[in-house]
């Protein structure tokens, strides 16, 4: 179940569903000529659906960096926007993966049961970002036959990293989707899970505000460099 927040309890982390006013998207929109006379995206915010929080690029003007990642069936845009904190009326972390089961494929579901165990084995929560948490949050046809399972997973203190991508990459092993996704500190520093797997000595970051490079050890210690 979605858990809404005012913008002002805590940090604003990537994959963040961002709520807006329906009157600063409106606002927001009249300036976008881009997206003039889009009826899908001009009556986003009024239907009460998110947008997400993405990370800041040099160009960004000053303010909240979102995304906005359309359905097959309207183009499959990724439109980007850059809004006010103002502008925010609340904010909550993405839909567990028990929320959006209904929305996904009879196929999935398997290998959605796998990953449920996985959750009590591992004492790690996962959460879904992507087709299947859009298609939960919307109703619209985000799925398609060659989309992956998006998988946000929240890692803790006494986490096994190692042992908990081994499980992961063994139930994608026999799953009818691909398994993308991140391992995220309680800080929001994230990194692809399959390159964590692949055992390079220092992998690709993501923060709300930069990439770097770190080495796994460090990361899994917590440390910012």
């Amino acid at each position: 179940m979605i858990s809404p927040c005012t913008p002002d309890e805590r940090p604003i982390s990537r994959h963040d569903l961002v709520f807006v006013s329906a009157e600063s998207w409106h606002a927001m929109l009249a300036a976008r000529g881009d997206l003039a006379g889009h009826p899908l995206v001009a009556d986003w915010a009024d239907r009460g659906w998110p947008a997400v929080r993405r990370r800041a690029t040099p160009t960004d003007a000053f303010g909240v960096p979102l995304g906005l990642p359309l359905p097959p069936a309207a183009g499959k845009q990724r439109l980007s926007f850059v809004l006010r904190f103002d502008d925010i009326v609340s904010v909550a972390r993405p839909p567990a993966l028990n929320d959006v089961r209904a929305s996904a494929p009879r196929t999935w579901q398997p290998t959605l049961d796998r990953l449920d165990e996985l959750t009590v084995r591992h004492a790690v929560e996962v959460r879904v970002f992507g087709s299947l948490a859009w298609q939960a949050l919307t109703r619209l046809d985000y799925v398609t036959d060659h989309s992956d399972l998006d998988l946000l997973l929240d890692l803790r203190g006494a986490t096994d990293v190692d042992r908990l991508v081994a499980d992961i990459a063994a139930i994608e092993a026999d799953a009818p989707m691909r398994l993308d996704g991140e391992l995220m500190r309680q800080d929001g520093a994230a990194v692809n899970w399959r390159e964590f797997l692949g055992g390079p000595q220092e992998i690709l970051v993501k923060r709300v505000d930069s990439v770097g490079l770190l080495r796994r050890d460090r990361f899994v210690l917590g440390a910012m460099s």
